[in-house]
């Protein structure tokens, strides 16, 4: 008898891991089903995020916003958006203004001026060398930035530097005739060097 209730006892209790094994197995299945539903949610958003038509539409977006408007350069440090809008009131009616600052909020002495009509840009163009708070405009339209330009360019050659072409390439910084910093000024490079 003792046999047989332990027999039941284990029977049950696998019974009870089988379905609790079970239920976590339909849980996980649930989770991945849900995972899998967010993953390609995902994707989707990122693909109409990188998908060029509606780049294009952007970029075309861009440049239209860009036909509309003016730069205004040599902007006295002092003037506030609402002056220049002021002054260039009289080409149309001005949408924004935009005055470009550093990353301590000191203006950069120039802005962007942006018109609800094309037209006004012309106007505007009529504006360039007039004078506000003292100072000279000058006022060009406003180009529309290229994407995937190269921002930084890169040094320049001396051409008071030797260049070793072969051999142990010996930093200039070690071999300095004329001292740290210094180059040769109207001189030519030396032409013959035996110990490279």
């Amino acid at each position: 008898m003792e046999g047989d209730d332990m027999d039941m006892i284990e029977t049950e209790n696998k019974q009870v891991e089988l379905d609790d094994m079970k239920i976590r197995l339909k849980e996980m299945e649930e989770e991945a089903t849900a995972l899998r539903q967010m993953h390609a949610k995902a994707g989707n958003e990122m693909a109409s995020k990188q998908d060029p038509a509606a780049g294009g539409s952007s970029q075309a977006n861009r440049e239209e916003v860009d036909s509309r408007s003016v730069f205004v350069g040599n902007v006295d440090y002092s003037c506030t958006p609402e002056e220049v809008q002021q002054h260039f009131q009289s080409c149309g009616t001005v949408n924004r203004v935009t005055i470009r600052t550093d990353k301590f909020g000191q203006p950069k002495g120039y802005a962007y001026v942006e018109f609800l009509q094309s037209e006004a840009v012309q106007e505007a163009l009529h504006l360039n060398e007039s004078e506000l708070h003292g100072r000279q405009l000058k006022v060009t339209v406003k180009r529309t930035n290229v994407p995937g330009m190269k921002q930084h360019r890169p040094r320049r050659p001396n051409p008071f530097m030797v260049y070793q072409s072969r051999g142990a390439i010996i930093p200039p910084f070690l071999y300095s005739p004329y001292g740290y910093g210094k180059i040769p000024r109207f001189r030519m490079p030396m032409r013959y060097s035996p110990y490279y």
